[in-house]
This record gives structure tokens, C-alpha cells and sequence, in this order.
């Protein structure tokens, strides 16, 4: 192998390496995973049962509120902050550590290729899409929402337009020397053309368009996934982000 070969595969290694959400986790990723469990820890060892029933009166998503205010002791009021603060709550132990998990692997690439700032906003907005599109689905039913699915699946949703693309090599004008520019971020179309990023994008969709079907083919199943939530969320990630890519640093 050349010299020239030699560089270039250990920027592509240095590059890959880069990419190990669980051991190498940005600061502001391992802080907001390490809120959803502290909140868990919280809410299962802390609270009693009616400390934990006010905690979702007042922080959980429960859209029923717009049709009747005096439902909970807020009123519609609480509309005004529980389509971002229900992302922080979760139904269970199991729920948030799935939760956390698929943060940690999926914000990992957007803070490093965005900053954490611009991470967060993202995920932000895919929790307040999600609980739109929750309620848009739920109403005029009381059913409440909680967990971080929604602004996870933003950041699912546009991650998946870069981190199967290619790394992009050019060369230093001075130097001639190779150098990594790293991943072009895709369009629908070149996602869809990508193998690997067209089967997880179809799978991920497809998973959770069949959630509220199940209960046609068993019987007395009561599906408790917010899969409205999944769905917003992953929508909002894949078009918004984008508006990162033109304000990177």
C-alpha cells in the first residue's frame, strides 16, 4: 500500500472511530440520559402513588385539557410547557432505559456532526411534533403521553440522512494532502437509493404505521405505544434537519 493509501485509510479509521456512541459519549448526550433516569429514580423510589399522579397532572401530555380545562388543576395552562416536559417522563423502568438507549446511539452522531445545542432543538421539536400529532390522533379521547419517542425518533429520522452515506475524501489546494470533509447529508431520493439506509428507514416506518392494526388481529390487545408520537417525530427529524446543515460552525 502506498503512502498516500496509508494516510487516507487512517483518516477513515480515525473517522469510523468517532462513531461509538456508547463508549465515546458527547457531554450533553451522557447529562440528558442520565436526566431521564434520575427522573425515573425519582418517580419510582421517591414519589408515592400520589405524588407521582400530580407529577403527570402537571408535566405529562394529556391533550384532553384543550377540549376541558378544568380536567386537571392547570387547565389548558399546562399545554403551554407538557408538549416538551412529557419527553423527561417515562411509564417504567423499561421504557426509559429502550428510551435512553436509542438516544444515546442516535444523538451521539448529531452532536458531533451539529453541536449539542442544535441537538437538543432538534429533539425539542420532535417531541412537540410527535405531541401533535398524538393528540391530532387521540382526541376527544383522555389519553395521556409520556416518554422522549417522539424527539427521539427526530433524531433517528435525521440521522439516517447521513450516517450510511459515504465519507466524502478531498484534497488540501496546498498540500495536496487527502484529507475527510465527512458524510453528504442525503436527499428522500439518495435515501432511498442506499440499501442499508432504504431497508432501516422502510422497517423503522412500517413497525410503527402497524401498531394501531394489532388489536384487529389479537383480540383484546390494548396497544399502549405511542406510535403517533413515533411517527411525528421521525417526520419532523428528517425534513427539519437540514436547517442544521446550513448553520454548521
Amino acid at each position: 500500500m502506498s503512502t498516500d493509501g496509508k494516510d487516507q485509510q487512517n483518516q477513515l479509521d480515525n473517522e469510523e472511530g468517532k462513531r461509538q456512541p456508547i463508549f465515546n459519549l458527547p457531554a450533553i448526550v451522557a447529562v440528558i440520559a442520565g436526566l431521564f433516569l434520575a427522573i425515573q429514580a425519582a418517580q419510582s423510589l421517591v414519589l408515592n402513588e400520589r405524588g407521582q399522579l400530580e407529577l403527570l397532572a402537571w408535566f405529562a401530555f394529556i391533550p384532553y385539557v384543550a377540549l376541558h380545562p378544568d380536567y386537571l388543576p392547570g387547565g389548558w395552562f399546562t399545554l403551554l410547557w407538557t408538549p416538551v416536559t412529557h419527553a423527561f417522563l417515562h411509564a417504567g423502568w423499561e421504557h426509559v432505559i429502550l428510551n435512553t438507549v436509542w438516544f444515546a446511539i442516535f444523538a451521539t452522531p448529531l452532536t458531533q456532526r451539529y453541536g449539542g445545542g442544535r441537538m437538543v432543538l432538534l429533539f425539542l421539536a420532535g417531541a412537540i411534533v410527535g405531541a401533535a400529532a398524538f393528540a391530532a390522533t387521540t382526541l376527544p379521547g383522555q389519553s395521556l403521553l409520556v416518554g422522549a419517542s417522539g424527539g427521539v425518533a427526530a433524531l433517528t429520522g435525521a440521522a439516517i440522512r447521513f450516517i450510511f452515506q459515504p465519507l466524502q475524501i478531498g484534497v488540501n489546494r496546498q498540500t495536496g494532502e487527502r484529507i475527510v470533509l465527512g458524510r453528504k447529508l442525503a436527499t428522500l431520493r439518495e435515501v432511498l437509493a442506499h440499501p442499508t439506509a432504504r431497508i432501516f428507514t422502510l422497517v423503522w416506518l412500517a413497525l410503527n404505521a402497524v401498531v394501531p392494526l394489532l388489536p384487529l388481529f389479537i383480540s383484546g390487545m390494548d396497544v399502549s405505544i405511542a406510535w403517533q408520537a413515533h411517527l411525528g417525530g421521525f417526520v419532523a427529524g428528517f425534513f427539519l434537519v437540514p436547517f442544521l446543515e446550513g448553520r454548521q460552525s
